[in-house]
């Protein structure tokens, strides 16, 4: 059991979840936490029943209504250095902080993007007052998008926030569009993907509607038709890792550019690198979310950068 240090939260399991897996109902219950850290607390018999019994088996049934606690250890330091690198901040307060990411910086340092990312850039500017309810100190990462997807994505500076935001994210009521440039003039003009994701059988490293899959839905329009090619909006129901990008290539519409879920035609690709356009036309355009702490409702709209700007224009002459 982890020291005395520890931060001991509750968990109660839902009636939707009785018979799952304890970690996929305790994932449910706790969605500030990810299955992968439930199951590594639970491997440190940090996860009991209120009788005191350790829980350390995550492949056993959950039952409706059973009461679990977890103790929380102190989050471990993060291997990732300060770094001064300008952010376009669009809102902060003490709580959380909302970003306008460019096109082409990582989010989270790992394998071969150890310096230079948001993280490393967000150390800097917030001093280390950052959430690290995830496991690892100061990271506050609740959610992210693609290194070269552009756009607005909230960082959480407390342990509050993240918890907060993190329930927001699970319940579906964070309001996330995106702006996207996509192959081809979707009919209909407007339309609803619903198509589990999971890793792709045949390439781990992409992503694929797959049986058995999490449940992924996308909501999109059409915003303005152009050369073989339409500006579309996208709204998430959910955010599954590159779900746009899967799910709009699935009815035959991919993202101008993407290096992954593309077969670009020549008149595209041709376009393509006459602006020296190197990354999936994709923008996180609008985010909006009720404050975790305050309860205000808050906004943020982001204009699409200018690349997307000029790939729009050349392809309205």
């Amino acid at each position: 059991m982890p020291g005395g240090s520890s931060t001991i939260i509750e968990a109660r399991i839902a009636e939707g979840a009785d018979g799952l897996r304890l970690d996929r109902a305790l994932a449910d219950a706790l969605p500030h936490l990810s299955r992968e850290r439930l199951k590594a607390l639970m491997a440190e018999g940090a996860v009991s029943e209120v009788s005191g019994a350790p829980a350390r088996d995550p492949a056993r049934r959950a039952v409706a209504g059973q009461v679990f606690t977890v103790a929380l250890p102190p989050a471990r330091p993060l291997e990732a250095a300060a770094e001064d690198i300008a952010l376009t901040i669009v809102f902060e307060d003490e709580h959380l902080i909302v970003i306008d990411k460019p096109a082409g910086l990582v989010v989270h340092p790992a394998a071969g993007n150890l310096e230079g990312t948001l993280v490393n850039a967000l150390l800097h500017h917030c001093a280390g007052q950052l959430s690290g309810i995830g496991g690892v100190a100061r990271p506050g990462i609740v959610h992210r998008i693609d290194k070269d997807t552009s756009g607005l994505l909230v960082v959480a500076k407390t342990d509050a926030a993240h918890i907060g935001l993190a329930k927001q994210f699970a319940d579906h009521t964070i309001d996330r569009r995106y702006c996207a440039i996509v192959a081809g003039r979707p009919i209909p003009i407007a339309g609803t993907v619903d198509a589990p994701l999971g890793r792709s059988p045949s390439n781990r490293k992409k992503m694929a509607i797959v049986a058995g899959g999490k449940r992924a839905v996308t909501h999109y329009r059409t915003v303005m038709p152009l050369a073989d090619a339409a500006m579309i909006e996208c709204r998430l129901e959910t955010g599954r890792t590159h779900q746009v990008r899967v799910h709009m290539a699935s009815i035959g519409h991919a993202l101008l550019g993407d290096p992954v879920y593309a077969r670009t035609k020549h008149g595209h690709r041709s376009i393509l690198e006459t602006l020296g356009f190197r990354r999936q036309a994709l923008h996180a355009a609008k985010l909006g979310f009720i404050h975790p702490v305050t309860s205000n409702a808050l906004c943020f709209d982001s204009e699409i950068p200018a690349d997307m700007r000029m790939l729009r224009d050349r392809l309205m002459n």
